[in-house]
């Protein structure tokens, strides 16, 4: 993909989280991890591929949708309401029926006239513009998103609905998933109904829960109900929703969840994080200890145990775990982007060196994350490349929306690097989108 494409893809990335009013998008690659073996049976019975990513939004309301053929979004708000994996991967089969049904794609044909509706429509039309190469489609993606929009972008039809149901629940029963999990889904929204537009949560606006609708699925499940989960889903359920919960909610709530003499990998997980927030450094060190112990070839561990040491500002010990994070997950971005942090954070002529090579590396994997562009910046300036870190800084700005500082930091970039070389490349790119957006506002 060239590298208008490439940036493309990364306003698209950022403006999918303004439509759906998130405060950001949660990264975290234990969480993710998790998220992904839950989803990978759904995704195969779909026939939609294992690069499907499954995207946590830091939202409290109740929540999940489509934009694009690679991502399912889901609030937090939601996850955290589920009790067991399957009400999960209901969630994740009813999304995936979307998007093997294409019905965002027609949504966007459907409702292209109207006036507010037309800059979503853009969104939609530079989505199928990065899936078939044409960079230029991905420009108009600039352009924002408002929230009356919003609704309409991510509205299904009951016909739609209706049809995902019936989808979702084929693809459950194939992957050997209890369909029951989809009525208990509904039934958290059950009581929405009643309420005012303004008080239901997004779910209800955007996928209308009808008694007809909820009649038909009970109906569709007759005789396929029951079955325990698996070992390794229940597993990566409680991985994953513990440490989400772990992070969002108050330390103290999580340790009375837990409880101080329950010493199960997952509890000691939990405790590890409240205690780290709390803060309480050395308590928190004892339980992912043990938690080594128990799994020394996790990376997620090691990497949980180098957050807890940068978070203490034990920066030296902190680049030794999160180096062995890395040696264990070679591939996974997120624990490089931590690992070149950590190195930053020594502020030495050796370790600024090591970071730029690591924070390289790790936004050749992953160009989608602001922090770790951060970082890269900052590497760059402390080693006198200042034409790049004003490069990594306007990518940085304008994927968060901040379309100024993004053509402010371009123009400083495009007269610091030699014309045509790959910084100055993706200068003009960041230049394009940001002279775009403002000039739509």
């Amino acid at each position: 993909m060239s590298v208008l494409a490439r940036l493309a893809a990364l306003v698209f990335f950022m403006l999918t989280a303004v439509a759906a009013q998130a405060q950001s998008i949660i990264r975290d690659a234990e969480i993710e991890r998790g998220l992904q073996a839950l989803a990978a049976p759904i995704l195969r019975a779909a026939g939609l591929p294992n690069t499907t990513r499954i995207i946590v939004v830091d939202d409290g309301s109740l929540n999940a949708f489509v934009v694009d053929y690679s991502h399912i979004f889901i609030h937090s708000g939601l996850l955290m309401r589920l009790e067991r994996p399957e009400e999960v991967q209901a969630i994740i089969a009813h999304e995936a029926a979307h998007i093997a049904n294409g019905h965002f794609t027609r949504r966007a044909t459907n409702v292209g006239t109207a006036s507010t509706v037309a800059r979503i429509g853009m969104l939609l039309g530079a989505a199928a513009g990065i899936a078939s190469g044409d960079a230029g489609a991905g420009i108009g993606l600039a352009t924002g998103a408002m929230s009356s929009a919003q609704r309409v972008l991510f509205a299904h039809t009951r016909a739609e609905e209706a049809s995902a149901d019936t989808a979702a629940i084929r693809y459950m029963i194939s992957a050997g998933v209890d369909p029951s999990a989809m009525a208990d889904v509904l039934e958290i929204f059950r009581g929405q109904e009643a309420l005012s537009a303004s008080r239901q949560d997004p779910y209800m606006l955007t996928h209308p829960l009808s008694r007809e609708r909820l009649r038909s699925v009970r109906a569709l499940i007759t005789g396929n109900e029951g079955g325990e989960s698996d070992n390794t889903t229940m597993y990566w359920f409680q991985r994953s929703i513990g440490k989400l919960t772990a992070f969002l909610r108050a330390p103290s709530w999580t340790l009375r969840r837990v409880g101080r003499n329950d010493n199960s990998e997952i509890a000691r997980m939990r405790r590890a994080i409240a205690y780290m927030r709390q803060p309480d450094d050395e308590r928190a060190l004892a339980e992912v200890n043990a938690l080594i112990q128990m799994r020394p070839d996790d990376p997620y561990y090691h990497e949980l145990r180098g957050q807890i040491l940068y978070e203490a500002r034990r920066y030296g010990n902190a680049v030794a775990a999160y180096a062995q994070a890395v040696e264990l997950a070679p591939r996974e971005p997120l624990i490089m982007a931590a690992y070149g942090r950590a190195l930053l954070a020594l502020e030495s002529a050796a370790s600024n060196s090591q970071a730029l090579e690591v924070l390289s590396r790790a936004r050749a994997r992953d160009p989608f994350n602001p922090r770790l562009l951060r970082d890269l910046a900052l590497a760059h300036a402390r080693l006198g490349q200042n034409g790049l870190a004003s490069a990594a800084t306007a990518e940085r700005y304008a994927l968060i929306g901040r379309f100024e500082d993004a053509r402010i930091h371009a123009t400083r970039a495009s007269g610091l690097l030699p014309q045509g070389s790959p910084g100055w490349l993706r200068a003009q790119d960041v230049l394009s989108v940001a002279e775009t957006a403002l000039n739509r506002r």
